[in-house]
């Protein structure tokens, strides 16, 4: 089940994020909105859930967060976009890392350590 998370993520709604696949949390994360949506199967349908709530596609970007290892990864399909100067699936600029970071910790933060 894909949660839209705009304030610290509940207990139930870490539950439901994490039902997929367990201790990996796929998350398409609006960098301009400060909130994220998550519990996909995949990032496409994670940013697809943004869109449908005003988000738009150019501040989106996709990552996971490993529950275990409280890692970010900041790789998605949906990531690829050379119009932005991203040519991989891995998210290039260091800035947009960090601001996907600060919104992670900010809204899943009692459940995440920095990584």
């Amino acid at each position: 089940m894909i949660c839209i998370i705009a304030k610290p993520a509940t207990p139930a709604e870490m539950y439901r994020m994490s039902r997929m696949f367990g201790n990996y949390i796929k998350l398409a994360v609006d960098v301009e909105r400060s909130i994220l949506a998550g519990g996909g199967e995949s990032h496409a349908e994670c940013e697809a859930v943004l869109l449908s709530v005003d988000s738009m596609q150019q501040n989106i970007w996709g990552a996971g967060l490993n529950l275990k290892t409280h890692q970010i990864e900041y790789d998605s399909i949906i990531n690829i976009r050379p119009s932005q100067g991203n040519r991989s699936m891995v998210i290039q600029d260091a800035s947009i890392r960090s601001r996907i970071n600060e919104i992670i910790n900010q809204l899943i933060g009692e459940y995440h350590a920095d990584s």
